[in-house]
């Protein structure tokens, strides 16, 4: 049966969702240009075609999926209430809970990204969007006489650095936190970079 022919950005797309796939089940490192062409039933040229090389490929990969966590987290501190309890319910979601499929991804990228340098350039300028995003929230609540929080940058980075040493502990080693017990402590976190009080139950 006959392939349906794709346009170029429906192609790059349909690339992008099985390096993911593959990513998820072999690891940025062990994946290769062949394992995303055998599982679309593609050529290596293809594949190639529009990702020069496995590295360009994996980061572009990454970018793809972190980029729908980030329109999450926007939609999230956009909503229209106050600057606490958007970050409490942005905190809430970033938590690492469940599957974490995100989280596995982003433990892969920060791992392959220490000899990849085009896949830590990508991670890094992500990362940077997540913290720019919690900063201007933070900020938003201080100017509004919400909390008193004098470091707005300093909190976001504090904050996000211990969600991701969490998220290693949870997604890496099972049993150890559960999930209650790591929401708890991660919306404490949030208390205390605020300066209010945590929330209760």
């Amino acid at each position: 049966m006959a392939r349906v022919r794709l346009s170029v950005a429906e192609r790059r797309e349909e690339l992008l969702r099985a390096a993911v796939e593959q990513i998820e089940a072999r690891g940025a490192t062990a994946v290769r240009i062949a394992d995303v062409a055998t599982a679309l039933g593609v050529s290596n040229a293809l594949v190639l075609y529009h990702f020069s090389t496995k590295e360009q490929l994996v980061a572009a990969a990454f970018a793809h999926a972190a980029e729908s966590d980030l329109a999450q987290l926007r939609r999230i501190l956009g909503r229209r209430s106050t600057a606490e309890r958007r970050l409490r319910a942005a905190v809430r979601w970033y938590a690492p809970t469940g599957q974490a499929k995100g989280w596995r991804l982003w433990i892969e990228a920060w791992a392959a990204g220490l000899r990849d340098p085009e896949l830590r350039r990508v991670a890094a300028a992500l990362d940077r969007e997540w913290k720019n995003a919690l900063t201007a929230v933070i900020e938003e609540g201080v100017a509004a006489g919400e909390f008193p929080c004098p470091d707005p940058s300093g909190a976001a980075w504090r904050l996000t650095a211990y969600l991701d040493g969490l998220a290693v502990q949870t997604t890496v080693y099972s049993g150890g936190l559960s999930r209650t017990a790591m929401l708890q402590w991660a919306d404490a976190a949030l208390a205390r970079e605020l300066g209010v009080s945590p929330a209760e139950g």
